[in-house]
Parts: C-alpha cells; sequence; structure tokens
C-alpha cells in the first residue's frame, strides 16, 4: 500500500512538473489582450541543420492554423492592433521574420484556406546573406544564406491577396548596437523609404533583427516613423500605448506540438524556461 502511494505521489508530481514546464498551471492572460506570434519559415526541418527550431512544418502550421479558426480567434494585421475590438474578441496577429520563399509557398496557401492574415518583416537586402554571422561567428556555416528568399514578385503577390501586409527588418539584417548613429538610420529609416517605395505600400511596422536591441535603436525607430516594433521578448503585451515599440510575441518553434501551441496561446510562454 505504500508503495503504491509512493508511485502516485511520483506520478503526479511528474505531471505537475509537465505543465509548469509547458506553461499550463500559469495564469492565463486575459484575452481581450491581442497575441502576437512569431514565425520565420513554414518547411520540413533537415537533418543535422542548425536552424531547425526556426522551421515549422506545413503540417504543423495547419494544425495551429485549424485549431485557432476552431476556437474563434481573430486573424488581424499588426496595424489592425488599435482597432476597437468586439466585446470577447480573441485577436492573433502573424508575423513573419526575414523573408524565407516558404512563407510565400507554404504559409501563403495555407493562410488563404482558412482566413488567416499575417504581417510580413521583410529584410531588404536579403539574397546572398548569412546574417546569422553577425551575431555569432561561429555561424559561417551559410545556412541560412542558401535558404531561399522570397522574390520582390512574390512580395507583390502576396500583397496583392489581401493576406499580407508589409513590415521592415532592416536593410541588410546586421546586430543594431554595434552600429553607429548613420549606420542604425539607414538601416532602420531606409528600410522603411526601400520597401515603401519598391511595393508602393505603407511600411508601418518594425522587427529588430535577432530581437537585440537598445534605447538608441528604439528611438530611431521611433523618430523614422513606425506605428509598432516586435521584440523576441516572450509574452503578450498588456499596454499597446506603453509597448508600442517593443512589443512581445510567442514564438512558435519548430518541433513543438499542438499542445505547447494551445498553452502559449493561453499564457504567453512556451514554457517556463523558453
Amino acid at each position: 500500500m505504500i508503495w503504491l502511494v509512493a508511485v502516485s505521489a511520483l506520478a503526479l508530481a511528474g505531471f505537475a512538473a509537465f505543465c509548469w514546464r509547458f506553461a499550463w498551471l500559469q495564469r492565463p492572460v486575459p484575452y481581450r489582450h491581442p497575441r502576437i506570434l512569431m514565425y520565420h519559415m513554414v518547411s520540413p526541418p533537415r537533418p543535422g541543420a542548425r536552424f531547425n527550431k526556426l522551421r515549422v512544418h506545413p503540417s504543423a502550421f495547419e494544425r495551429q492554423l485549424q485549431w485557432l479558426v476552431a476556437e474563434g480567434w481573430r486573424f488581424v494585421f499588426l496595424s489592425e492592433l488599435d482597432a476597437e475590438k468586439r466585446p470577447g474578441d480573441k485577436t492573433v496577429a502573424l508575423t513573419f521574420d526575414d523573408g524565407y520563399r516558404d512563407n510565400f509557398l507554404a504559409a501563403h496557401p495555407l493562410l488563404e484556406r482558412y482566413g488567416g492574415k499575417a504581417t510580413l518583416f521583410l529584410v531588404v537586402d536579403r539574397f546572398d546573406r548569412d546574417w546569422s554571422v553577425a551575431k555569432n561567428p561561429r555561424h559561417a556555416d551559410g545556412e541560412l544564406r542558401r535558404e531561399p528568399k522570397l522574390t520582390d514578385d512574390d512580395v507583390r503577390a502576396m500583397l496583392a491577396s489581401g493576406v499580407w501586409e508589409l513590415g521592415a527588418h532592416t536593410v541588410t539584417h546586421p546586430l543594431l548596437p554595434s552600429l553607429d548613429a548613420a549606420a542604425r538610420a539607414l538601416e532602420i529609416g531606409g528600410a522603411k523609404t526601400a520597401l515603401a517605395r519598391r511595393f508602393g505600400t505603407p511600411v508601418e511596422s518594425f522587427a529588430y533583427p535577432f530581437g537585440i536591441f537598445g534605447d538608441a535603436d528604439r528611438d530611431a525607430v521611433a523618430a523614422a516613423g513606425y506605428r509598432w516594433a516586435v521584440s523576441t521578448n516572450a509574452g503578450i503585451s498588456t499596454d499597446l500605448r506603453a509597448d508600442a515599440h517593443i512589443l512581445r510575441r510567442i514564438k512558435v518553434s519548430g518541433g513543438d506540438g499542438l499542445f505547447v501551441f494551445r498553452s502559449s496561446l493561453r499564457t504567453g510562454r512556451r514554457g517556463v524556461s523558453k
């Protein structure tokens, strides 16, 4: 009898640890606050690849969209965050960083199928660049350089569909705090100007490369006239005006199942250590 109680206690403790690990027992953030999700690629993982966490399998992405629709979530562009919400509205803004071609080939058809929409944070000069090296020189293996990027015609088709809006992700995806004031202004303000001119659309939002920024970078974003800027800080911003240029996002990682996705929409976190 004693051993049965001990085993039951261990099982209960294990289950509690599992739930806490994946944020299920954390207090949910009220649904009146919009959720901002962060994606990079929608593609199958590659054997031995360094950046598989950035690759969400198309079938997993489809399950996530199906669940969002079934649970009554309303898709919004980032530019629509300050729009008046209906009572009981649950809103979610999907964002995609960098500009990988699978955003058009894989994510776009699924967004169309399920009535979704998304904000694309595009690097202006994105071809033949291995920008991860700017953060960590040991990443000079060329994986991100070889990853196919969106062409300008792809972007035009995405915008024309009404499924996507365009945001800026700098000109070259540098590590912003390493730049001087002139280079910082060119990367941040220059990206806004270049994208608006090239695609004939307003560019009102910005994503910090690598999610790394300082006060000078945030000030430059505001000075450039961006209404919103997103970080990689995990969570859900509950004061949009105060956080307008440091909005929190929920990272959607390759390999995470639907359970983790659902719990992250409740609490803003994939787990206590992520």
